[in-house]
């Protein structure tokens, strides 16, 4: 028995649709080459055609509607057929419009849309207007495939319009909703398998890059709406068997300074190791004031230095609190954010020191004022406190107040503040749109990116700063901590990478005396600030509020690593192999080079190394989801 008329036309429009996210998923390939660079043809092919059973999922979630009523509606009923029509167009627009908006998203934060109205909603409705303005161009390929779907909707043939109805055909219509049904259930399940479809499993084949290219940003969104809660892992019987391969490092004893020593730590928005001179060479650095204050006796740059994350609401728990991101969803954002976290402000709070945490943006950010009070700040400066606030001629017109005039307030509330202080700095001019001050527009290099040119202004920016700053007496006794958020758009092939995208800077400055020596080649990240400022300060006491995910970069004894989660695998970072632990508790090897990381695994791993660093990945990952669930870090 073929299939009635009904069932045949919603075939086709059903083909139609999984043609249009075969199209969004090549456009989102081709708009993020570096991403895949280096991959096979054959895996690239493969990528598309496993994709298939994620777009039917997301595909039948957004046209249950259409489905229902396509069973209904007679396929004769030429006014029925055209609503039918537009009701496709209807649903199917918000999923075009989001696989869309990641072809340029995805550079930013690295993964497929999920729940960023948790994170940067507001920012994003209040800027819905320059942001479409940026992006006008995705306006055209949204409009195209919109229209095309329109226009290439089947509709019934004259032959389906004339086709009488059979003998039986109550039976037949009986039994195709029957089967409809149990198709429709089979999809929006993703298959047979036991447990429903889930973002992780586009990750399972190599390279797990892949992933990003076998999602679709509808799917991932849907599944945001219903997150699974973070679930406990035992890769150990308990906390007490893995410690030992946790490799927690301790604060080295060290003299404590002749007076307190000042803190002020430097969060550079997207000011990634890619764009200064003095990691690459002196080749194409956007940053002359940077490198110069690298390469002064009083500093220390670690040039091995990773993020935790790729977003900017992910780098404060971890330079303020040693609070790597390891999970889908922002530490800020999450159902944890009341977790026990003792932060830098709390641990100095407790020594007589007042502490600050200035942002140039809106208050209520990414919930960066009620992080900030969660790690123990004593106070937050934002947007509202800044001299005129919205209405202030130092305004960008997007986001906040530019960096130059900003960074010169800080200054002035550094000087009012009294000693010790710890204070964070978190800028914002090198973000999209990357808007410069009408008086230096066209006096910065172009480059070959956008944010080129505002990553030189906020170099100019801090040179300033400094400038002032030396001026004031609390400049001498100051520990400087400067270290990015993140990193973001890429021309270098040899930083479009795995790990290329986590590469940043940490730098730190104390003009008033010399630091110790930092090993060669040693790997660092956001999450060594916490302990490496206590370290510098003399309070080796206060290990006991840190937590074992960092160490200081002055730590003799310990060889340093950098921690992160990418896709669905956990990334542990050394200086001669980078761990990978896949959702599937498979532990691959891959060979260390500075911002580099081939996208096969070798081939042969030394098995003590590989079950080495993969229990010391295991154990970092269980340490930290089951401490979040049971509120026991610090435990």
């Amino acid at each position: 028995m073929l299939p009635s008329p009904a069932i045949r036309l919603l075939l086709r429009r059903f083909a139609l649709l999984l043609g249009v996210y075969s199209l969004l998923r090549l456009g989102f390939l081709l708009l993020n080459p570096a991403t895949f660079r280096g991959i096979a043809p054959g895996a690239v092919a493969g990528a598309f055609g496993h994709g298939l059973r994620f777009d039917v999922a997301a595909l039948l979630w957004l046209n249950i509607p259409l489905v229902l009523l396509s069973l209904l509606v007679p396929v004769s009923s030429k006014r029925g057929q055209q609503w039918l029509r537009g009701l496709l167009v209807l649903l199917n627009m918000p999923g075009i419009l989001l696989n869309i908006i990641d072809w340029e998203y995805f550079k930013f934060i690295g993964r497929r849309l999920s729940n960023e109205w948790h994170t940067i909603g507001h920012d994003i409705a209040r800027q819905a207007g320059q942001i479409g303005l940026h992006y006008w161009y995705l306006a055209i390929p949204l409009a195209a495939l919109v229209y095309a779907l329109w226009w290439l909707c089947p509709m019934p043939t004259r032959a389906e319009l004339a086709a009488p109805a059979g003998r039986w055909g109550w039976v037949q219509r009986s039994v195709e909703f029957m089967l409809t049904v149990a198709l429709v259930v089979l999809g929006l399940r993703g298959g047979w398998q036991l447990k429903p479809l889930r973002t992780g499993a586009a990750f399972e084949q190599p390279p797990a890059v892949l992933g990003h290219l076998v999602l679709n940003s509808t799917f991932t969104v849907l599944k945001s709406f219903d997150e699974v809660p973070i679930e406990r892992v035992a890769y150990f019987p308990g906390t007490a068997a893995l410690r030992p391969a946790l490799a927690a490092a301790t604060v080295p004893a060290r003299p404590a300074p002749a007076r307190p020593m000042n803190v002020v730590v430097l969060l550079v928005e997207s000011f990634a190791s890619e764009y200064n001179g003095v990691e690459n060479g002196g080749k194409g650095g956007f940053t002359p004031f940077f490198d110069s204050l690298a390469t002064v006796p009083q500093a220390r740059l670690l040039r091995d230095n990773y993020a935790n994350g790729r977003r900017s609401i992910e780098a404060l728990p971890a330079v303020l609190a040693g609070l790597p991101s390891l999970m889908d969803e922002p530490f800020i954002t999450s159902s944890f954010q009341t977790a026990e976290v003792h932060g830098l402000g709390e641990i100095l709070g407790r020594h007589g020191y007042a502490t600050a945490m200035y942002h140039a943006g809106a208050n209520g950010t990414m919930g960066f004022d009620m992080f900030s009070g969660i790690a123990g700040m004593q106070r937050y400066y934002g947007l509202n406190e800044y001299p005129g606030g919205i209405g202030s001629p130092d305004y960008d017109g997007h986001w906040g107040i530019f960096d130059e005039p900003y960074l010169q307030y800080f200054n002035r509330q550094l000087t009012a503040t009294r000693q010790p202080f710890l204070a964070a700095l978190f800028t914002l001019s090198a973000h999209d749109p990357f808007t410069l001050p009408k008086q230096y527009q066209g006096k910065f290099p172009v480059g070959t990116q956008p944010i080129h040119p505002t990553i030189a202004y906020t170099d100019l920016a801090l040179r300033r700063f400094f400038a002032a700053a030396r001026r004031q007496p609390w400049y001498a006794n100051t520990l400087f901590v400067l270290t990015a958020d993140h990193t973001s758009q890429t021309d270098q092939p040899t930083y479009q990478n795995l790990l290329g995208n986590h590469k940043t800077p940490l730098l730190l400055f104390a003009p008033g005396q010399q630091l110790p020596a930092v090993a060669a080649h040693r790997v660092t990240q956001q999450a060594d600030v916490p302990a490496t400022v206590l370290e510098v300060l003399g309070l080796p006491q206060e290990q006991k509020y840190l937590l074992p995910f960092g160490s200081s970069v002055f730590d003799t004894a310990s060889p340093g690593r950098a921690l992160f989660r990418d896709g669905e695998s956990y990334f542990l970072v050394h200086n001669d192999f980078v761990t990978e632990l896949t959702n599937k508790n498979e532990v691959r090897l891959y060979p260390y080079a500075l911002h580099f990381m081939p996208t096969e695994p070798v081939a042969n791993p030394n098995p003590a190394l590989l079950k080495q660093y993969g229990n010391e990945l295991r154990a970092c990952v269980q340490f930290y989801v089951n401490g979040l669930v049971d509120n026991r870090l610090y435990k």
